[in-house]
């Protein structure tokens, strides 16, 4: 009797067959908007001077330093081989064999550090509070978050360990494991699967909907429902370095490490592969990544609670307040900076 969940047959990568208009993009879109939407959402609610044309363009901005600052650090850390060290060009090209392909390979820690790039350098030169502006944008992100996890599970793609549980979901995609391996034919029979062929598909934990649960929904009503009660200024942003890394850092263990990477930190091995077993003291690229967003999230929160004008602006609904003094105590806090930056010259 098979016990796993079969993967829905009608789902399928490309939303119209031969066209090059794939789901995995349109998620992508669709999770840009609702970030710009509960962004805005924010801005509204607080009333922060920000001009529509300038939260356009901060966004705009803030895409295009993601998706580079992603395909770049996905080449450069899960490319096994070394093609985009020699033909470069080939990071950003979206044709192969004369095919359109898109781009194939984003890592979302590669585009945080854009992001944040991309916060910094656009709230210098609009001179605004990038504390402020990396709030709203840890209040805005994780729920977007979710569709791109959406996307790699409609991509079939990035799939867990070896599962035989209820949860555990057949992709058509994934790899065929050798049925004369021990804990292959022990794993089939416990899901009820018939071992006709040598390479047989084990049921797989769907990790990309558990990942799109937890780092997506579960993190982002956690920032949602404190946003306008943080004590200072980019607390929001620490509590989702943390909490992404905790959420990114467990849920690893029943996800398969990208091929041909394994563990990059092992202090425990195991006889049994990868696709069977995680090791508890054993350590993906994912993990290393994640623990340390979780240590700079910590590091974070104590230098942001020392900062200068640390307190947060308390302009949330009150009709007692307007645009106009917004912006008033945004120059004066400025002005403040610039006095106190001169004192420390």
């Amino acid at each position: 009797m098979l016990i796993s969940i079969p993967f829905p047959p009608w789902l399928s990568p490309e939303i119209i067959p031969g066209l090059p208009i794939r789901w995995y993009g349109l998620m992508y879109i669709v999770a840009f908007a609702v970030a710009f939407l509960l962004y805005r959402k924010q801005v509204l609610e607080r009333r922060f001077p920000i001009s529509d044309d300038d939260l356009t363009s901060m966004f705009l901005w803030g895409i295009f330093a993601l998706v580079v600052g992603a395909r770049i650090f996905a080449t450069l850390v899960y490319e096994t081989s070394d093609i985009y060290r020699r033909q470069p060009w080939l990071i950003f090209w979206p044709f192969r064999d004369g095919a359109f392909t898109g781009l194939q390979g984003m890592s979302y820690h590669g585009g945080v550090i854009g992001g944040i790039a991309a916060i910094l350098i656009y709230s210098r030169v609009k001179r605004f509070d990038y504390r402020e502006i990396g709030d709203m944008f840890a209040a805005s992100i994780p729920l977007g978050y979710t569709f791109g996890r959406l996307g790699n599970f409609i991509n079939g793609e990035l799939y867990g360990r070896v599962s035989t549980g209820p949860l555990g979901m057949l992709f058509p995609q994934a790899q065929r494991l050798p049925a004369a391996e021990p804990w292959v034919k022990e794993a089939a029979a416990q899901a009820g699967i018939a071992l006709s062929d040598p390479l047989v598909n084990l049921p797989r934990h769907p990790s990309q909907l558990y990942e799109a649960f937890f780092e997506g929904v579960a993190l982002w009503l956690i920032i949602w429902l404190v946003r306008n009660r943080k004590p200072f200024k980019g607390f929001l942003m620490g509590i989702y370095g943390i909490g992404y890394g905790l959420f990114r850092f467990f849920i690893e263990y029943f996800r398969e490490p990208d091929a041909g990477l394994g563990y990059r930190i092992q202090f425990v091995t195991s006889a049994l592969p990868p696709a069977a077993a995680h090791p508890l003291l054993s350590f993906s690229t994912g993990q290393v990544f994640s623990f340390i967003m979780v240590v700079l999230g910590i590091f974070w929160l104590i230098i942001a609670s020392r900062l200068p004008f640390h307190k947060p602006v308390q302009v949330y609904v009150n009709a007692g307040r307007n645009t106009a003094s917004s912006v008033a105590e945004r120059k004066a806090a400025q002005k403040s900076r610039r006095k106190l930056r001169k004192k420390l010259r």
